[in-house]
Formats: C-alpha cells, sequence, structure tokens
C-alpha cells in the first residue's frame, strides 16, 4: 500500500504506516539487549555493568542526532507542506552536513575525557577500565550513530517507513552475528561487544547516507546547500524535547546508578541495566509511533487541514491507550522470564531483578501518552512546549523522585520513583493540551 502525507489517515492506514517506525526502534533496542545478553553470560557482571555504567555518558552525545533528527523533519514535512519542496532539500542537507561536524568534534574530546568521565560518574577500579575501553571504541563510529538517529525521522519524512525498517534489521542482524564471533567464538569480550555495537551503528548511518546523497525517487536528497542559522535554531528547538527525552535518560540513568552503587552495590546496576533493556523495547513501541506520527501532524499542520489533523490527534489517543495496557500485562506477566534471560546464574540476584520489573513496568501504563504529546507539540512546531514537558517528565520529576521515594518506601522505591515522574508529567501534558486547543485546533 503506497501511503502518502497527505492521505486521510483510517486506524489501519495509520497502523501501517507508523509500524516500520515501530519495528525500527524495537530492533535498534534489541540489538543493544543482544549485547547485555552476551556481555552478561559469557563476560561476566561486571563487564554488564562497566557497559550500563558508561552507556548513558555515550547517549547524551547520540540524543543530538535525535534532536537534529525529529527537529528538523517537523520543520521540512511543515515546509513541504507548504509546496516549497527545494527549500526543504536545502534545510534537509545543511542539518545532515552540520550534524557530521559535531559529531567529529564531540568524538576528539570524548576519546581524550572518557576515563574522567567515568571516574566523575563513580565507577570504581572493579569496573572504570571496561568502562574506559568500551566507550571509547563506540565514540570511533559517533558520527554514524548520529546520522543512524537522525535519518529514522526523515526517512519517515521521504515517505520510506519500509527503508529505515530494513536498514535497522539490517544493522541488528549485523550487531547479533558480531557479538557472537567476537564475543562467543572469539573470546575478545567487551572490546568484541563494542566492536560489534560500532560496526552495527556505522551500517544503520551509512546505507541512508548513501541513498540519499544519490537521485532517488522520494522528496528528500542531499544537495549542496548553505549555513541557514534560522532553520537549524528553529530544528533544535523544535527537537529540543526529544532531545531533552533522551538526555534525560541518560542523566536518569546517571542518578539511578549513583543511588544503586550507595544503597545496593554492583548488583544494582545490573538488575537496574536488565531494566532499561526492557524498557528500550517497550518504550520503543511509543517512541517508534510518535516519531512515525510527526510528519504526518507537521504536514496537515503546515497544510492547514484542521480535520485530518482531528482525526490523526484522536485515532492516536486511542491507539496509545491499547498499546498502554498491552504492553504493561506482558510486562508484569513476563517479568521472571525477562531477568531470567540475563541472570539466570544468579538466583538473589534475579529475584530481585523480577520484582524491580515488576514494579516498574507500572510506569508503561502513563509513559506512552506523556511522549505522544511531547512529539504532537513537535510536529506543530513548538518546540518549547514540547522541551518543558520532556524536561519536567524526566530530568525534574524523575531525578527528584529517584532521591524522595526510596527515602520514603525504602530500597524497592527506587524502582516505583518512575511511576509518580510519569503521573507528574501527566498532569503536565493535560494541562498544555488543554490551554493550547484553541491555538492548534487538535480537538
Amino acid at each position: 500500500m503506497n501511503i502518502q502525507l497527505s492521505d486521510k489517515f483510517s486506524y489501519s492506514k495509520l497502523i501501517i504506516f507508523t509500524i516500520p517506525t515501530i519495528f525500527m526502534m524495537i530492533f535498534t533496542s534489541i540489538y543493544g539487549v543482544v549485547d547485555g545478553l552476551f556481555i552478561s553470560n559469557v563476560v561476566g557482571s561486571n563487564a554488564f555493568a562497566a557497559v550500563n555504567f558508561i552507556m548513558p555518558a555515550l547517549m547524551i552525545a547520540g540524543s543530538i542526532g535525535f534532536m537534529i533528527g525529529t527537529g528538523g523533519s517537523a520543520l521540512v514535512s511543515k515546509t513541504i507542506g507548504e509546496g516549497k519542496c527545494e527549500e526543504a532539500n536545502q534545510i534537509f542537507s545543511m542539518l545532515i552536513y552540520f550534524l557530521i561536524i559535531v559529531g567529529f568534534v564531540i568524538t576528539i574530546l570524548g576519546i581524550i575525557f572518557i576515563r574522567p568521565v567515568a571516574e566523575m560518574l563513580g565507577a570504581d577500579s572493579s569496573i572504570i577500565d571496561d568502562c574506559v575501553v568500551y566507550g571509547r571504541i563506540l565514540l570511533v563510529a559517533l558520527i554514524p550513530f548520529l546520522l543512524e538517529n537522525s535519518f529514522q525521522s526523515f526517512i519517515v519524512v521521504a515517505e520510506r517507513p519500509i527503508m529505515g525498517l530494513v536498514i535497522s534489521i539490517a544493522a541488528g542482524i549485523t550487531n547479533i552475528i558480531l557479538d557472537f564471533l567476537l564475543i562467543y567464538v572469539f573470546k575478545m569480550g567487551i572490546i568484541g561487544a563494542g566492536i560489534a555495537t560500532s560496526i552495527s551503528q556505522t551500517v544503520g548511518g551509512i546505507i541512508p547516507f548513501v541513498y540519499f546523497a544519490r537521485k532517488n525517487k522520494t522528496q528528500l536528497r542531499l544537495v549542496k546547500t548553505k549555513f541557514n542559522k534560522s532553520s537549524l535554531i528553529k530544528s533544535c528547538i523544535n527537537g529540543s524535547s526529544e532531545m531533552m527525552t533522551n538526555l534525560s535518560i541518560s542523566l536518569v540513568d546517571m542518578m539511578y546508578n549513583i543511588q544503586l552503587m550507595r544503597l545496593i552495590g554492583a548488583d544494582g546496576v545490573v538488575a537496574y541495566g536488565i531494566i532499561m533493556y526492557i524498557s528500550f523495547i517497550f518504550i520503543g513501541v511509543y517512541l517508534g509511533y510518535s516519531i512515525g506520527v510527526t510528519p504526518i501532524i507537521g504536514y496537515n499542520y503546515g497544510a492547514g487541514n484542521k480535520e485530518e489533523l482531528q482525526n490523526i490527534f484522536k485515532k492516536s489517543l486511542i491507539l496509545i491507550s491499547i498499546a498502554a495496557i498491552t504492553l504493561t500485562g506482558i510486562a508484569e506477566l513476563l517479568s521472571r522470564t525477562f531477568a531470567n534471560i540475563f541472570v539466570s546464574y544468579d538466583k538473589e540476584l534475579l529475584n530481585m531483578t523480577a520484582l524491580a520489573i515488576r514494579i516498574f513496568s507500572i510506569s508503561f501504563l502513563i509513559s506512552g501518552f506523556n511522549i505522544f504529546v511531547s512529539s504532537l507539540f513537535t510536529a506543530l512546531n513548538n518546540g518549547l512546549i514540547s522541551a518543558v514537558i520532556s524536561f519536567l517528565r524526566s530530568i525534574v520529576f524523575e531525578n527528584l523522585m529517584i532521591f524522595l521515594i526510596p527515602a520514603i518506601l525504602g530500597v524497592n522505591g527506587i524502582w516505583s520513583a518512575v511511576i509518580f515522574a510519569e503521573l507528574f508529567a501527566l498532569i503536565v501534558s493535560v494541562i498544555c493540551l488543554i490551554r493550547n486547543r484553541s491555538k492548534y485546533e487538535y480537538i
């Protein structure tokens, strides 16, 4: 079925258009999970703790790609909706070239300062060397990683979501095969895990770059362009909420690790790492849908089609409600199975992790709504509201709850901190929707 942004969307058409992006996010998460499986079961819990300890710092850099991708795609789709295709290509190209330059600078600085960063975050002698080795290997592939994150959104604008899914599957399969060979067969340990991830990210970033650099049948292509300060600023503001979401996830992970090292020790970091791997997959459903639907909203907003904007908004809320109930149920039922996959070799750690997953998973009932509302305002080119929701949701509410709830409920309170954070964020999201309904007329 050939679906265009200008179509009228039924439930089936909306699902068909967004499901490749959903699967793309899930597969992207899965090949991260495969790393964890091999490292935990083959290399050991200390190496697994090291990966989860340094990964948040690396994801902070990667969040720039999400910012340019989501914010830029909203601007580009709006520009296409206004009938300015040539200008849209120039903006698209400028943003990609800018991302490459930024990636190069961060790579150099990251390789130099990765050890002081790990020490500052509290890595002890048992994991510090693995943190540095793994971090430096992934930094070498930072530019492709930024491109991969950015192209996830632009591919949807180009009306090629299936291509995005195929690229993600290719990257995932590459990672799985290399993990098996380098970690399990050749016993390269954490170095092998880093190389496998770096090569898979390179696959995910370079393939779409080559595609858009050549003549293609889509509305997007990399062309000669000039630096456009206003478009860059607008894209960054538009995408600041998505960057904030990814940035806050990393910052929250750091705070969790600090608290867990204090309250439980390295086993707590391992348990939280498992929760994050599972959460990435489940939250990937919400993120994938939001990324997939953003260009549709942006296009109809730019074209002034209020009726279709209302149609998409209503259907999205219903689909997210169904997903929230389904995902939470799955996580609750399979919590012990998930934990067993990673730490079957340690019964005490297994029991703690299973309980932690059951508590944490309640947040899936709420998080999808907050993610969608934030993306909605990004698509409407109101990056400020989108950023406020994301900033309060993750950086303010969740960081506050990480330290407040354990003081009230004890050690298990740290696993429920995210539930309270999402509840407070939901209140903010509803207020923003009500106050802006007459301005954008999505209701």
